[in-house]
């Protein structure tokens, strides 16, 4: 359990130290996936923009008279193909990525507007509600959740 989140103890009971930790490990795990889409992405583009490049140069400005004579240049060259297939699987891992980053953040934000939801039931007590304040700007201070509003 993370130490500011251990730290509450007696703002908070177990069971809410428990789900603030769960949405702690959602949000980074989020953040995760965000910053791997983000890097394949532009890995993608880099790629992509590179490969065509080099088409447009040794294949398409010399053989532009004839497009047999194009398909012919490409295939001669079997590391078209090796370009061709890395760059239609950086953008394959990019779409899986964003698939996978996109699930992370709905799991994220319905945990942390179950959270917002059930505050009323988490902080019963008059003393435990003012205690809510502090859990809720810890969070935010620290891991950058706010817990105050549902929207994003």
């Amino acid at each position: 359990m993370e130490l500011p989140i251990k730290e509450l103890d007696d703002r908070t009971d177990q069971a809410t130290k428990e789900i603030l930790q769960q949405v702690v490990e959602k949000k980074r795990k989020f953040d995760l996936y965000k910053r791997n889409h983000l890097i394949i992405l532009w890995i993608t583009l880099l790629i992509s923009f590179f490969f065509l490049a080099y088409l447009y140069y040794t294949i398409i400005k010399p053989y532009s008279y004839s497009f047999a004579a194009m398909f012919s240049s490409f295939v001669n060259h079997t590391m078209n193909l090796y370009f061709l297939v890395i760059a239609v699987g950086s953008y394959g891992l990019m779409n899986l990525l964003r698939d996978k980053k996109e699930k992370a953040e709905t799991e994220y934000h319905e945990l942390r507007c179950e959270i917002i939801d059930k505050s009323k039931d988490l902080w019963k007590k008059d003393d435990a509600w003012g205690n809510r304040h502090f859990v809720f700007e810890m969070m935010k201070k620290y891991y950058g959740i706010n817990l105050y509003h549902e929207s994003k």
